[in-house]
């Protein structure tokens, strides 16, 4: 397989930087088609763990290229900030780093615009990071945003700035009653911003699309998961692009019928981050669990998630809109001391049961979860190495999540290592 893209079947947070990572050995290009540094990939090698922002998940695999994509909203005062703090770490980003001339930024007055709508809507706000990434993206679709080639420019880049700010003084002014943005100030920052950042700005469909010609190997990574997506996911409690597959064609310019194989991942639960339904979720203590035995708090923001039951209507729905053609499956280890182990297999509304994800996430208003018990195991499994060395218990929870989604699972993740990863033949499963 030449070209494959990894995606997140639940809310997020599935330990896509980790098997990202797996995934890159020998890869030669691994590349980020959507989101912003609103994401934070977590990765562990060597016992040492590495954060990810906006650089792409394959930096820590030497000899392999990562390329941001257009499709990416750069603020480029947190992408210096995070190469920096990689190459304090011996990680040689410079060398190792593209980034698309027609990737959007993210200026000063995003920022501000996020957390003021925040404010404003009370309690109907979405539960943003306030990084900006929202308000980038509506700039792009208006055709009002900078680009990353308009930054190099010093003259163009100095006209569309004050434009922007024309408007979006305005804005902040007389609707959340904020201090205008000085244009001198800013300009200066990211003048000085844009003498860095030409080394790593490139037309980065062009080198794509010639690389797959070579018969080179790329990796396409997803910043959020699938039930975030902006059309698919719990709309409006989304984010604002597109997070399946379907972005990588938009978000890199790599033809779409080029991609040779798709993998899902899941964890074995589901957590979420921010406001919006979440069917599946476990309140009270043993939710509370749950999180501290995962370490279930934002890789970016540090905001505890939200956690529940692995929820198979979301799931399968990501994965039919995908076509993910095989699944890994992680976290496992977290279950264990758990007893009952559930799964939502359905959702109880009124005087219907539904077995598949509504259209409408009003539908899920009022709600229940249908779910089925599997026995849980206590062992710590964090050291095994192979499937059929699992407890019993782990290996029918497994087995039945590959036959009632339908689709292989060859890889079980049992802690946080880049090693501690489980390969198996994938069954038929348990129904």
């Amino acid at each position: 397989m030449s070209a494959v893209c990894v995606v997140g079947v639940q809310w997020g947070d599935e330990g896509k930087g980790k098997v990202i990572d797996v995934l890159a050995k020998g890869v030669d290009f691994v590349v980020r088609y959507q989101g912003g540094n609103n994401a934070g990939h977590t990765v562990v090698v060597g016992g040492e763990t590495f954060v990810l922002h906006l650089v792409p998940s394959g930096v820590l695999r030497p000899g392999t290229v990562n390329v941001i994509g257009n499709g990416v909203v750069v603020d480029p005062v947190q992408l210096f900030r995070e190469i920096d703090g990689l190459e304090r770490r011996g990680v040689r980003v410079a060398e190792c780093l593209r980034v698309s001339a027609r990737a959007h930024l993210i200026l000063p007055y995003h920022r501000t615009l996020d957390a003021g709508a925040e404010r404003w809507k009370g309690a109907g706000r979405i539960g943003t990071t306030g990084r900006g990434i929202g308000p980038a993206y509506a700039d792009k679709a208006a055709r009002t945003g900078l680009r990353v080639a308009d930054l190099l420019d010093r003259e163009r880049f100095a006209t569309r700035l004050r434009a922007a700010l024309a408007e979006k003084n305005e804005v902040l002014a007389k609707v959340y009653g904020e201090p205008p943005l000085s244009f001198e100030s800013t300009f200066e920052t990211y003048a000085a911003l844009a003498e860095r950042m030409v080394p790593f700005v490139c037309d980065a469909g062009d080198l794509l699309r010639r690389a797959h010609r070579e018969g080179r190997k790329i990796l396409f990574e997803g910043a959020q998961g699938t039930m975030l997506d902006l059309d698919a996911g719990t709309y409006p409690y989304v984010t604002s692009s597109s997070t399946g597959c379907w972005g990588v064609a938009g978000g890199t310019g790599f033809p779409p019928r080029r991609i040779d194989e798709v993998v899902g991942i899941a964890k074995a639960y589901c957590t979420r981050v921010g406001e919006g339904p979440f069917p599946s979720e476990l309140p009270g203590d043993l939710g509370d669990l749950l999180r501290e035995r995962g370490k279930e708090y934002g890789a970016t923001t540090g905001r505890p998630r939200r956690c529940g039951w692995f929820d198979l209507l979301a799931a399968r729905y990501a994965i039919e809109l995908n076509g993910v053609d095989r699944l890994a499956v992680t976290n496992v280890d977290v279950l264990s001391g758990f007893d009952p182990i559930r799964v939502a297999v359905g959702y109880r509304c009124g005087g219907r049961v539904l077995e598949s994800f509504p259209a409408d996430r009003a539908d899920l208003d009022g709600c229940a979860p249908v779910f089925r018990d599997f026995r849980g195991f206590r062992e710590e499994i964090t050291a095994v190495t192979a499937f059929d060395r699992l407890p019993q218990e782990a290996r029918t929870y497994v087995e039945f999540l590959e036959g009632a989604l339908g689709v292989p699972i060859p890889v079980v993740s049992v802690g946080p290592g880049r090693e501690q990863v489980i390969r198996r033949d994938p069954g038929k499963g348990a129904r």
